[in-house]
This record gives structure tokens, C-alpha cells and sequence, in this order.
């Protein structure tokens, strides 16, 4: 599927993975289930999880630990896709 579709679906998802000031390890295995149960998740990057990081750098990092790819990053959101 192309990245417009994959944005376009994304649109009206809502925000189902929260990352605090945990970090992305208290959240890798809830994201792999839900991209287990459908194809995008949307992630928001709270401000205690970014510290000196930005979104994109976190965001591809998630994606990583959980096969997933980034489809976009806006603001302090993020899609992953798999």
C-alpha cells in the first residue's frame, strides 16, 4: 500500500499508544499487539518521553523494536504501519 493511502486511513485514527516518561520500553510490546490486531497505530510522544529526542528519531526507533515502518510523523504524533 502506498504512503498517501496510508495516510489518508490514519486521518481519522485516534491516538491509541501513549509513550511517557517511561519511554518506548514500557510501550513496545502493547504497540506490537495492536499493530498485531490492525495494520496502523497512531503513537503520541508525550514531552517527558522526547527529553533531548525528537519525534522522528523515537518514532523510528519504536518502529524498529516492533518490525513496523513509519508512515508519518506530525508534530508530536506518529503512525506506524505493518
Amino acid at each position: 500500500m502506498d504512503t498517501q493511502a496510508l495516510r489518508k486511513r490514519a486521518h481519522d485514527l485516534d491516538v491509541t499508544v501513549w509513550v511517557g516518561k517511561s519511554g518506548l520500553d514500557a510501550v513496545v510490546d502493547e504497540c506490537d499487539d495492536q499493530l498485531k490486531d490492525r495494520e496502523l497505530v497512531k503513537v503520541k510522544f508525550l514531552r517527558s518521553a522526547r527529553g533531548g529526542t525528537d519525534v522522528e528519531t523515537l518514532a523510528a526507533d519504536l518502529a524498529d523494536q516492533t518490525d513496523a515502518s513509519v508512515v508519518e510523523t506530525r508534530g508530536n504524533t506518529a503512525v506506524l504501519y505493518r
